[in-house]
């Protein structure tokens, strides 16, 4: 047995909730062999008990029945990442991971694909850009990304003299998105562990400047994506999108145990496609009605705001226009969307 060896073997122990390995992510920091008995070294930021506890018995598990080892000892470092902090070479303390120059960062997930999330992400910046704030969006979908077409450009990025990305600028926001570097129809053919250095590159090699919010449209799911970043940065929060039905809101429940796990707040639900408003002025409930504001009461979560579905707000995201930048006197979406802004801003500044 070699160290090596070891640390193939421990790349069959996933992270709990999550698909990829505890080696891949980088957790584990030592491996020492002495006459048998061999020494793995976990390090492990997370404030829920039974993280570690799983880490611990599924190491065990792959690693006692050896008979090359007589005996296999875990250590296991356990840290407060709310408490976590750096000290730079002046002396001060500052929270680890930290984007430069930006104030805060704000997730947009679901459970699951097709409720709206990235519709939600983009008039989401464009509203709180509105309210006078200085926005940056990243699209973390890598595979599917739709925030260069939503905000009408097909602008190639350039690169700062320290080789950071420039980000795009459109309707006053400061953008980024896997649709900037591809052609329209490359698909992103690439694994794990890719995926997770061109998202890591999005967080930290981009020039974002001075921001008073970040908002980062995550992929669907609770992936490998979802958690190199909640491990690359901090979090302010996470706003999670579902529709009324009771099928998305069963993926939404996956996704806040996905960042309850990991420790990062959620500021609340957003209930897309709460209903659409025919000419008449008649509302149709077409996914289901109420479904978001029940799960957050049961959750004890906010209710950051209902979106309905409205045809300009399909119209303006087809055209590179997002309907936030729409008055809100003409339009409910745009007015729901202003309403949603104003409610993430006073949760973050409490």
């Amino acid at each position: 047995m070699t160290p090596d060896s070891i640390l193939e073997l421990l790349k069959q122990v996933p992270y709990p909730g999550f698909s990829r390995d505890i080696v891949s992510f980088g957790l584990v920091k030592d491996v020492s062999i002495d006459e048998g008995i061999v020494t793995v070294t976990i390090s492990v930021q997370t404030n829920d008990a039974s993280v570690p506890e799983q880490i611990f018995k599924n190491c065990h598990a792959i690693l006692d029945p050896l008979p090359e080892i007589k005996h296999a000892r875990i250590e296991l470092d356990v840290q407060d990442p709310a408490t976590q902090a750096n000290t730079d070479a002046a002396g001060s303390s500052a929270i680890k991971n930290t984007i430069p120059g930006v104030k805060n960062v704000i997730a947009v997930a679901s459970g699951k694909g097709g409720v709206g999330k990235s519709t939600v992400s983009a008039n989401l910046a464009v509203a709180l850009a509105k309210a006078g704030h200085k926005v940056g969006l990243c699209d973390c979908d890598l595979y599917g990304p739709s925030i260069a077409h939503m905000f009408g450009s097909r602008e190639r990025p350039l690169a700062t003299e320290d080789n950071e990305i420039i980000p795009i600028s459109a309707h006053g926001i400061q953008l980024m998105s896997m649709g900037f570097l591809l052609e329209e129809a490359s698909p992103v053919i690439v694994r794990g562990p890719l995926a997770t250095r061109y998202t890591q590159q999005f967080l930290q090699n981009v020039a974002w400047g001075e921001l008073d919010y970040l908002i980062l449209d995550l992929p669907p799911g609770t992936g490998d994506i979802q958690l190199t970043i909640v491990q690359t940065i901090s979090l302010t929060g996470a706003v999670i999108v579902t529709t009324p039905q009771e099928v998305a809101l069963i993926d939404a429940r996956k996704a806040i145990s996905m960042f309850d796990k990991v420790n990062v707040s959620i500021m609340g639900l957003v209930e897309n496609m709460a209903w659409f408003e025919c000419e008449h002025g008649t509302r149709y409930p077409i996914f289901g009605e109420g479904g978001g504001a029940a799960e957050a009461k049961k959750l004890k979560l906010p209710l950051l705001g209902q979106i309905p579905i409205n045809i300009p707000t399909r119209e303006q995201g087809d055209a590179g226009t997002p309907v936030a930048l729409i008055d809100p006197a003409e339009n409910d979406a745009s007015a729901a969307f202003a309403a949603l802004a104003t409610s993430v801003d006073q949760i973050a500044q409490s």
